[in-house]
């Protein structure tokens, strides 16, 4: 393939756009290969959202061959896109913001640039605040009288610890995340690994594992009205030998019945009750010889919506996962000395690791509730790497998986969620504003994101989220592929009176007109909730529309007045 590298040969220094972060990086200092690249998102894509999604996708009831189908599909897509967003970077050597500004404007740019940074900062903070739940489990291990509170001075401390060690990565620059990455990569690999071996050995098989996935599908109680009975299931958890890990449960706020003494479980875990009243405050718990369970609180079925339905909800969640890299991409893809390079670095790393680690995911959530004793209820399951890991029993091993988990979370963190809000804070005022100054503000904006509220709603989030990030991609893809082919004035991206400043204001309005609309579109069932079910369309809605609008109102006649074109 053909290098496709264009390298300026104007000076750029006197220009106020400009900035050494901000500039273009030459051919000889781009290092980062493929083999980078695809350690880079080995690095990114092992990290505990991704492992939340997946098993989450299983207790939202669908079964593991779906879940890893619908993941497999929805990252070949998204890196279809990201590969075609990465290609200006690497053709001209410069970060999202300067692309941008060919579009919406060297002033307009900040829009979906501080939009994207803003994004990323509520990610920082997820990140760090997971990565803090590993300190905190670590300390634990080393604690008389464990803080169970998750707001206490362990967690807290573990927070701000993870936050320090972030920004001494950022205050080091990019060589020492492009080390950080290619140290990460094969250690992580290896985990995930080990952890598919352990649930083997420890769950009578890879195949016994597999095939009670199922269990954990359901919600632990549910009612449904059959005529005019409540009817109420009850499913506690099974171990490897299909035997209740519960002998007793426990009932209160049943209709008519005062008793709440335990009663017999019965061996395959399973019990069903009748009731010509609604139940709804009905709660149950559930033990065994050495633990109790937490109480549970009955939910009604859900209403059944088309199998078809439910597959593109979770196909533009997990799409919207990575929607903000699509977008930001050449700030790393601009590293690399080729176009070749991104490319099969992109598909090799991005797809068959996000493939691989949530079938880790799903695999050990579902090896982890046949084989840990004190884990008789789904909803009791660790769903996340950091809570499984702290369930074991030696506290070396503890240590050294949290120590593999801080590792996925820093490589994650750094790379997805610094570099890019960097560059955008960079971007404002570049002659003020560095790399490390951008990454400083992008710290302590994560903390103010408050992500241990943002932690329980990552789904609906991700939904949202690719509503508002879908317009701007489909507009950089259309002005770069389809308005410019591909060409793009490097000194004009740089001088505050160059054809990309649109007149004085330096605002390309039809790419603000195309974006707001694409949002609009894709974010309507917030306006109409009758519309609730297009939420699951958001990100290739917003995307199509603003794509679309953005090409016709960029037309020939407004490109050859504005300078655009000749």
């Amino acid at each position: 393939m053909k290098e496709d590298i264009t390298e300026i040969q104007v000076d750029l220094t006197g220009y106020s756009l400009y900035s050494e972060d901000l500039a273009p990086i030459p051919k000889n200092n781009r290092m980062w290969t493929s083999t980078s690249l695809a350690a880079l998102w080995v690095g990114m894509a092992v990290c505990i959202p991704t492992y939340l999604l997946a098993s989450y996708m299983i207790k939202s009831g669908m079964n593991w061959i779906e879940s890893l189908i619908i993941i497999a599909i929805a990252n070949v897509l998204i890196t279809i896109p990201m590969i075609l967003n990465a290609h200006a970077g690497v053709k001209f050597g410069i970060p999202f913001p300067v692309i941008a500004r060919a579009s919406f404007g060297i002033n307009g740019v900040h829009i979906p640039s501080i939009l994207r940074a803003l994004v990323a900062c509520g990610w920082f903070g997820i990140q760090t605040w997971v990565g803090g739940l590993s300190i905190h489990q670590i300390i634990q291990v080393f604690s008389e009288q464990p803080d169970q509170n998750s707001m206490g001075f362990s967690m807290v401390f573990s927070f701000i610890l993870f936050w320090f060690i972030n920004i001494y990565f950022v205050w080091k620059g990019n060589k020492s995340i492009k080390w950080l990455e290619e140290f990460s990569a094969p250690i992580l690999i290896i985990l995930g690994i080990a952890l598919i071996f352990w649930g083997s050995l420890n769950a009578n098989g890879f195949k016994n594992v597999l095939s009670h996935c199922d269990q954990l599908q359901k919600p632990t109680v549910f009612m449904e009205k059959s005529n005019s009975i409540w009817k109420v299931e009850v499913n506690s958890l099974v171990n490897a030998e299909n035997i209740s890990k519960s002998t007793h449960y426990q009932i209160k706020n049943a209709p008519n019945i005062s008793d709440i003494e335990w009663k017999k479980m019965p061996k395959n875990g399973k019990l069903f009750f009748d009731y010509t009243e609604k139940p709804s405050n009905i709660e149950f718990r559930f033990k065994n010889d050495s633990h109790t369970s937490s109480w549970v609180n009955v939910q009604q079925a859900k209403v059944s919506v088309s199998k078809s339905w439910e597959y593109i909800k979770w196909l533009t969640i997990m799409m919207g996962f990575w929607a903000t890299m699509a977008i930001s991409i050449s700030d790393i893809s601009r590293y690399a000395p080729n176009q070749r390079s991104q490319i099969k670095g992109q598909f090799i790393g991005l797809p068959g690791t996000m493939f691989l680690f949530s079938f880790i995911a799903i695999f050990v959530t579902s090896a982890s509730a046949l084989i840990f004793n004190d884990v008789m209820i789904s909803e009791d399951a660790p769903w996340d790497p950091v809570t499984l890991l702290g369930k074991f029993e030696n506290p070396w091993v503890v240590i050294f998986s949290q120590l593999f988990m801080l590792i996925a979370t820093l490589s994650t963190n750094i790379a997805a969620n610094v570099i890019a809000p960097s560059n955008a804070f960079s971007n404002i005022n570049p002659r003020k504003i560095n790399f490390k100054k951008g990454g400083i503000i992008t710290g302590f904006l994560g903390i103010l994101t408050c992500p241990w509220w943002l932690m329980d709603d990552i789904s609906s989030i991700l939904i949202f989220i690719s509503g508002l990030l879908g317009p701007i991609l489909g507009i950089m893809l259309c002005d770069y592929f389809w308005v410019r082919k591909k060409n793009l004035d490097i000194k004009a991206l740089f001088d505050p009176k160059g054809i990309y400043s649109y007149g004085h204001l330096g605002v390309n309005l039809r790419a603000l007109i195309a974006f707001l609309i694409g949002i609009l579109l894709a974010l309507i069932w917030y306006v109409v909730p009758q519309l609730n079910h297009f939420s699951d369309l958001s990100w290739f809605s917003g995307f199509i529309f603003a794509f679309l609008l953005y090409k016709l109102l960029m037309n020939k006649q407004f490109l050859i007045k504005n300078g655009q074109i000749s």
